[in-house]
């Protein structure tokens, strides 16, 4: 059995959704943020040392980073389904999407969370971290033109990393910015897995 460390308001919650797109039989250890720095708890360096989730257990491996555990689960237990064949330029835009939404996507989000939680005023750092969220997220808006998914017009794993850069984008209220982006977060919400992934949050939340 697959073991989530899970900690509410993370990036967590994707696993959870690849969990139970993957039909496997998993299981969920909750920890919750403290209340005031909004920090994990120091139980989870129990797991690993930095602390830090989704962190997942199988088969005795202890394996972290969202991007390294969504390729193994796909490609242990679902590669034909959520994944490209390694064989398609698909995957090439697979892979590339998989990793932007932990590398380029990642980074103007979290600027801009920082700097929201710090309210103090900046000489440049709130600044840069708008221009270069709308950058970024104009780029993915328009790589979603005409689209109901990243690549091969199917659910991937690219689809489930990038379901936190949207839902944070959502929470910043910024969504109506970017139609394309509105509609492909409807698109994900319309699968089984990620309501019960929804659920499951709300749950351990």
């Amino acid at each position: 059995m697959i073991t989530l460390h899970h900690l509410n308001q993370s990036r967590s919650k994707r696993i959870i959704w690849l969990l139970e797109e993957l039909e496997v039989e998993y299981k969920i250890i909750p920890y919750q943020r403290d209340s005031v720095t909004f920090l994990a708890p120091p139980e989870l360096k129990s797991i690993h040392p930095l602390g830090k989730s989704p962190v997942i257990e199988d088969q005795g491996r202890v394996i972290t980073e969202s991007g390294a555990i969504t390729e193994y689960l796909i490609s242990k237990y679902a590669a034909e389904r959520l994944a490209p064949s390694r064989d398609s330029e698909e995957y090439i835009d697979y892979i590339q999407w998989l990793h932007f939404a932990e590398s380029s996507a990642a980074l103007p989000l979290l600027l801009k969370i920082f700097v929201a939680k710090d309210g103090a005023p900046t000489n440049f750092l709130s600044d840069y971290a708008e221009l270069e969220l709308d950058k970024v997220m104009s780029y993915v808006d328009q790589s979603l033109e005409g689209k109901r998914y990243f690549v091969a017009d199917k659910l991937t794993g690219a689809d489930i990393m990038m379901s936190f850069i949207v839902e944070a984008l959502n929470k910043f209220g910024l969504m109506e910015r970017y139609p394309n982006i509105t509609q492909y977060a409807k698109q994900l919400a319309t699968h089984a897995a990620w309501q019960k992934a929804e659920q499951l949050e709300v749950q351990y939340g």
